[in-house]
């Protein structure tokens, strides 16, 4: 009998939330995606190691300093990891230029670029930005460039209407971090899988993208659960940490297919502008705090990776 991450491969592209080789080697996703706290897991592989030590060693004789090493570091993982997919490698721009356009337009040109010197196209990259007004506008330019990018740390409506606008390749709604909040704010132990707020709120954006015909990819991400990931079965994207690829793997049950084109409701298009953004994000307290709190958390990642590496020079 057929396992249940074999029957979610049928309907829905399945791609590994890691950076470690291993993992990629061992789960064979179509795509795999990355970020300062992944990045910091692999520091830790050992299947890494000689790369690591060879990036390391390889910026100190061009006199370059930890931050930099730690910029090149990231895309000679990424390009490690391109090898073994046949889809795409997410890379991240440095959160600390969430609310900066230009600056988030100059870093993704120059991740894009040392991609190309190692021998990888744009054609394998996404370039992750957070989902700010001013990441959206990034990716909006990056975008009409012919660079694919995939907005991150996506919690509302509001940010999903954006990023379709701004014709963004892929969207990463974190289905967990949304349940977390209401789990506290509501006193609740947990969810049934059709009432859980992370759930409801892709299969909400799900329809309104396949109601409005918006090309732009839903990847479901942040996964608590394996209920979580079934309630979700034939989204576009579900981005699964390992641990949950092999719950699945080794799960026998049937699974129904939850969501598809067919099934949208003709949701109406919302207008968007930089003022409806802001007042919908500030009227959704957790799509307001979770955004902050990812930010922050990705930003003290990238910082505990540069003296990491500071220290290893």
């Amino acid at each position: 009998m057929t396992n249940v991450l074999d029957q979610l491969r049928t309907m829905t592209t399945v791609v590994a939330d890691t950076g470690e080789v291993a993992a990629v080697k061992i789960y064979k996703p179509v795509d795999c995606t990355t970020n300062p706290s992944l990045v910091l897991k692999a520091m830790k592989d050992p299947a890494s190691e000689a790369l690591v030590a060879r990036e390391i060693e390889a910026g100190q004789k061009a006199g370059m300093t930890a931050e930099s090493v730690t910029e090149v570091l990231t895309v000679a993982i990424g390009a490690e990891l391109a090898a073994l997919v046949p889809g795409r490698v997410s890379t991240e721009v440095d959160a600390c230029l969430s609310f900066d356009t230009e600056k988030s337009v100059t870093r993704a040109r120059a991740i894009i670029a040392e991609y190309d010197r190692r021998g990888v196209t744009k054609g394998q990259v996404l370039i992750k930005l957070a989902a700010t007004w001013e990441g959206v506008r990034a990716a909006e330019i990056l975008q009409s460039e012919g660079i694919d990018c995939n907005l991150t740390l996506l919690f509302s409506m509001a940010q999903a209407v954006a990023c379709a606008d701004a014709k963004s390749y892929l969207i990463s709604p974190f289905v967990g971090r949304i349940t977390d909040w209401y789990k506290k704010a509501e006193g609740r132990d947990n969810y049934a899988p059709d009432e859980d707020p992370g759930v409801k709120s892709v299969r909400g954006i799900y329809d309104y993208y396949k109601s409005n015909g918006i090309k732009t990819i839903v990847m479901g991400a942040s996964f608590r659960n394996s209920d979580q990931i079934k309630a979700l079965a034939g989204c576009d994207n579900l981005t699964i940490a390992p641990s949950l690829l092999d719950e699945m793997g080794n799960d026998p049950s049937n699974l129904p297919r939850v969501l598809s084109p067919e099934n949208s409701s003709g949701v109406a298009p919302i207008p968007m502008d930089e003022p409806t953004f802001r007042w919908q994000m500030n009227a959704d307290p957790m799509a307001t705090e979770k955004l902050a709190e990812g930010i922050r958390n990705f930003d003290a990642d990238h910082q505990k990776l540069i003296g990491l590496i500071a220290a290893r020079m």
